[in-house]
């Protein structure tokens, strides 16, 4: 059937903290987001600056744990500027007949305006009883019996 390719993680509404132009490429973003969405250092992401509408694509350097980070550095840089809100999305490839078979997980955080999660999301693919298509899921995440909002 072939391969495709799934979003698998997602970081939405982050806020730019710094644009470096003088550092040699990538985004940093805070370590505590990447480990909630299982976005790994040095993976490829695209990004969408909801500000200019400017769209591109870089990897990922891990900031500091808990900082609230998102710096895009090198030629990225010239894309954003602080204040700017992002999306991020990191994709990976996939058998179709595994994902009609076992589905599919992606990871969504909605930031606040510090880049502390407020909405923790999975979106899943469930695959049908014929295996011939899948349905669609978006469920909040709740822990300790509280919603992240």
């Amino acid at each position: 059937m072939g391969k495709i390719r799934l979003m698998h993680a997602k970081l939405h509404r982050v806020r730019v903290t710094e644009a470096n132009v003088d550092y040699i490429g990538s985004i940093t973003i805070d370590q505590q987001l990447l480990d909630q969405v299982g976005i790994f250092p040095l993976e490829e992401v695209d990004i969408v600056n909801l500000n200019n509408g400017k769209r591109f694509s870089t990897y990922v350097f891990p900031g500091e744990p808990g900082a609230g980070e998102v710096c895009p550095n090198g030629g990225a840089a010239l894309l954003c500027q602080p204040g700017d809100l992002l999306i991020i999305y990191a994709y990976e490839e996939r058998d179709r007949a595994e994902v009609l078979r076992s589905g599919h997980h992606a990871h969504v955080i909605v930031a606040d305006e510090k880049n502390h999660i407020k909405q923790l999301f999975h979106q899943t693919l469930i695959p049908t009883e014929d295996g011939k298509r899948v349905t669609f899921d978006n469920s909040e995440i709740v822990l300790n019996g509280h919603s992240l909002i």
